[in-house]
């Protein structure tokens, strides 16, 4: 069961069919995807990203939360984990691979570290022990920021899909 998430000012729930529309608004603008591979998603590769949610929770028992913000009952964003797989050196496949994205109106107000903070206190819980890892463009110094302020340490540079990214992990709760 997924479970819902509150915060003083957001309620992390699971995707619902009704917040595809705004799904592909977020994914289709272009300051979201600048540091996530650069290119906007067109309503198809969107329709394979929110699918591909579900599945995450089906089958790791994770995924990734909608972001809304309580006062407008708005879409701001999403943030989670997921496993992708990436074929990438150093390898961090099996771990809680956290992320987080914004819609432009919802950055810079500290929601980014808000939701997290709700998603790995969650995950403390559920995956105790659990290595989390996130990767980010180094270029990305809004994130760079939330990665550290979560806890996140800097282990890695290196390059995925001919990008320069950085890989953080944080070390698990006792």
């Amino acid at each position: 069961m997924i479970p819902t998430l509150e915060t003083d000012r957001l309620t992390l729930r699971p995707y619902e069919f009704g917040d595809f529309d705004a799904y592909v608004e977020m994914w289709s603008d272009p300051d979201v995807v600048r540091f996530i591979g650069g290119k906007p998603f067109d309503r198809e590769a969107s329709w394979g990203r929110f699918a591909r949610h579900v599945g995450q929770w089906h089958y790791m028992g994770f995924g990734y939360f909608a972001i809304i913000e309580k006062e407008t009952g708005v879409l701001l964003g999403e943030a989670g984990f997921q496993e992708v797989r990436r074929i990438l050196t150093p390898s961090i496949e099996g771990s809680l691979e956290a992320g987080w994205a914004l819609l432009p109106t919802g950055q810079g107000w500290g929601y980014a570290t808000e939701a997290m903070s709700a998603v790995i206190g969650w995950a403390d819980t559920a995956f105790a022990g659990q290595r989390m890892t996130c990767i980010i463009n180094p270029d990305n110094l809004p994130s760079v920021r939330v990665a550290n302020r979560l806890g996140f340490r800097e282990f890695a540079r290196t390059t995925y899909k001919e990008a320069p990214i950085i890989l953080f992990e944080r070390s698990a709760a006792k």
